[in-house]
């Protein structure tokens, strides 16, 4: 009888180890997710692309070039950036970013191009007016 409650204690050991093991081990990616700070890119500048990864642990890391491969329509990459230049004449471009350690995690985005012009700077005198 002592020896099979002593055999129950080290089932009950293993188990509880086994059970605390797999609850430390670190988050993985679940999903990514294109979260753009702009509705739309403007040509002949950096255009950051934001790519976020939600975690198993429900977390989010942000993702650059060294975790996706990313891959457009038209343009140049410079790590997380997209370069439009300003020959372009399409309305949008397409984003594609999948993420290198699970090819299968994929997210794709259209993203148009700024239509209207940038409003003329205020001079100094206009803004101490303002101000």
């Amino acid at each position: 009888m002592k020896r099979l409650m002593h055999l129950s204690a080290i089932c009950l050991f293993f188990i509880l180890c086994s059970t605390t093991a797999k609850a430390q081990q670190p988050p993985v990616v679940d999903s990514i997710y294109f979260h753009l700070y702009t509705d739309s890119l403007k040509k002949g500048v950096y255009n950051y692309i934001n790519v976020d990864a939600k975690m198993s642990n429900g977390s989010w890391r942000p993702l650059t070039s060294k975790d996706l491969l990313l891959e457009t329509s038209y343009g140049k990459w410079d790590e997380n950036s997209l370069i439009i230049d300003t020959a372009f004449k399409g309305a949008y471009v397409e984003v594609k970013a999948t993420l290198k350690s699970r090819p299968e995690l994929t997210r794709s985005v259209k993203i148009y191009m700024k239509v209207l012009p940038d409003p003329p700077l205020k001079t100094e005198a206009e803004l101490k007016r303002r101000w």
